[in-house]
């Protein structure tokens, strides 16, 4: 039996908490339907802050800005935070990840890295250096680091990161993320028509994926 192929366009901040959580979860309930399943991901720039100063911003600091937040609220929902990465096998370690830095650097270079179809490795390592490490993603030689350890010339992608050619190809992603209108990430699109919206659980990534291979997805939108 031959697998079924599908495109999946993950929509996401590298910054974003919940992302890293549904990507696990997406690619658990991959794993469940790989005799069935051949799954090619890339992914679309949804930037939180893209205001944001590259020496970012302390979390505390952020969510008082915008939420109004106590210390003790912070804690609650890192506490809580945490405890559900852990479910979906994510590591975020709040003593290391104390702020939120601007992405658009880090986007830029998971897009330079698909031509030499590395884009997943890339966004995996950026969860591990970021949620993990706490290092800072928007500084060029953190993000060339990365890019040398995957097997990516350094010259090359410093390069590339500054150009104006790599920045045009980025700009259209942000027009396509923005004409989708999302209220929310992380969101995934399976073969450019069906929406998956939220972290969700494996459960119900597989349920989803399942439809493909039944054939029942066929020339239908399906929203969850």
């Amino acid at each position: 039996m031959s697998k079924v192929k599908i495109k999946i366009e993950a929509i996401h901040d590298v910054v974003c908490s919940w992302c890293p959580i549904g990507y696990s979860n997406l690619k658990a309930a991959l794993k469940l339907l790989e005799d069935e399943i051949e799954a090619h991901i890339t992914y679309l720039p949804f930037e939180l802050n893209p205001e944001m100063p590259e020496e970012g911003e302390t979390i505390a600091s952020y969510f008082k800005r915008q939420q109004e937040w106590t210390p003790a609220t912070l804690q609650d929902y890192q506490v809580s935070l945490v405890k559900t990465a852990q479910n979906a096998g994510v590591i975020i370690d709040f003593s290391k990840r104390t702020h939120y830095y601007n992405s658009r650097n880090a986007h830029k270079l998971i897009h330079w890295a698909e031509q030499f179809n590395k884009q997943t490795a890339v966004n995996e390592s950026l969860i591990e250096a970021y949620f993990k490490q706490g290092l800072n993603i928007s500084n060029t030689d953190v993000l060339l680091d990365i890019a040398e350890q995957l097997g990516m010339d350094r010259v090359s992608t410093q390069n590339a990161l500054s150009s104006r050619q790599l920045a045009q190809a980025f700009e259209k992603k942000i027009e396509r993320q923005k004409s989708l209108k999302l209220h929310s990430i992380p969101a995934f699109i399976i073969n450019e028509d069906t929406l998956v919206s939220g972290s969700n659980s494996v459960e119900l990534f597989e349920k989803t994926l399942s439809k493909f291979i039944d054939g029942l997805s066929q020339n239908k939108k399906i929203a969850i």
